[in-house]
């Protein structure tokens, strides 16, 4: 497998170890797939097929476990992707707040 490596999910952000990818192992917090291509470090949303790994088999499911050769887990992880979703959450409540 991928010895030594360790990451983050790609939804909750939450710590994965090396034995957490494996092809039925989901996140300990949330619950979600962890072996996705949104989970990859050649995931890319600007290539074709969001993966800069040529020889990788397309995969519709970015977010669902697949059986890619290539998969290797990100260390990167979005640090303000919490920020991100509080701001879009407040944009939308100011939005649709009630006016009295």
């Amino acid at each position: 497998m991928m010895e030594g490596a360790t990451g983050a999910c790609w939804y909750c952000h939450s710590q994965l170890e090396h034995l957490d990818y494996g092809r039925a192992d989901t996140c300990k917090k949330c619950g979600r797939d962890t072996r996705v291509c949104k989970n990859c470090e050649f995931y890319d949303k600007n290539y074709n097929n969001e993966c800069r790994e040529s020889q990788a088999d397309r995969t519709t499911e970015k977010e669902k476990s697949n059986f890619c050769d290539y998969f290797k887990p990100t260390s990167k992880v979005s640090g303000n992707a919490g920020a991100e979703r509080t701001a879009l959450k407040s944009a939308a409540e100011a939005l649709f707040k009630k006016k009295t």
